[in-house]
């Protein structure tokens, strides 16, 4: 059997250069990539564009990157929690491209499956429609969206196995699964690495034919984005 498991993120990583396209499951702080966000902060890669539900909050995660100036061009649906995404956002500093959450999914997934477009309701009539391709099927109009083209995308797993194969973790099951498999190298991050087979087989949610490199993260921080309590009566 093909192992698809390395021995750092630094050799997960490799490849990597200034100017590429990212992919970064997880929603929030649900499920993201700590460990290769991290490396590519210390690593100082720049002129990134990235493919992210929303970027987090400020001093975490995809925040890190924003903080630091690596990323020229978002493509997310909300800006979130994040103030200094907001703030290099309307001061012109970043380019965001907003895109409809389902439509980004939807984006990512149609790339997953080797499809070049789809057509969505979502965003006909609004600026998201804007200089694209629009058609009227069974008297509703629909709007043409374009796959994503990324160069690396980034998932973080529960478990997964020296085959690739990947389990996640409640909520962490969002945005992961569908960026597998989307970008010419997908690296996939686990917090417990097992031998081949030792997965039951009707558990795992993307089969290893999804991935390329797998390797075990460590030192997982699993913040709340926002806590909030019902106050004692």
């Amino acid at each position: 059997m093909i192992s698809k498991t390395v021995g750092s993120v630094e050799e997960a990583l490799k490849g990597v250069k200034d100017g590429m396209t990212f992919m970064f499951g997880g929603f929030g702080l649900c499920g993201i990539p700590e460990n290769a966000i991290n490396e590519l902060v210390r690593i100082e890669i720049k002129d990134l564009t990235c493919i992210s539900n929303n970027a987090g909050v400020d001093d975490f995660g995809l925040g890190l990157l924003l903080h630091k100036r690596q990323v020229n061009k978002m493509i997310s649906s909300y800006v979130g929690e994040n103030d200094e995404f907001e703030r290099q956002m309307l001061s012109g500093e970043l380019d965001v491209e907003l895109t409809p959450q389902g439509t980004l999914a939807e984006k990512c997934r149609a790339a997953q499956a080797g499809f070049p477009a789809f057509y969505t309701p979502a965003g006909y009539g609004t600026e998201v429609a804007e200089g694209k391709e629009t058609r009227e099927f069974n008297g509703k109009m629909y709007v043409l969206e374009e796959a994503f083209k990324a160069d690396f995308a980034f998932v973080k797993a529960w478990k997964g196995d020296e085959a690739g194969n990947l389990i996640f973790k409640g909520t962490a099951r969002n945005f992961n699964p569908c960026m597998c498999g989307a970008a010419k190298i997908t690296v996939a991050e686990v917090e417990e690495l097992l031998p081949a087979g030792a997965l039951d087989p009707n558990e795992i949610h993307v089969p290893g034919i999804f991935v390329n490199r797998i390797f075990q993260g460590k030192d997982y921080e699993k913040r709340i984005e926002q806590r909030t309590v019902r106050q004692r009566s």
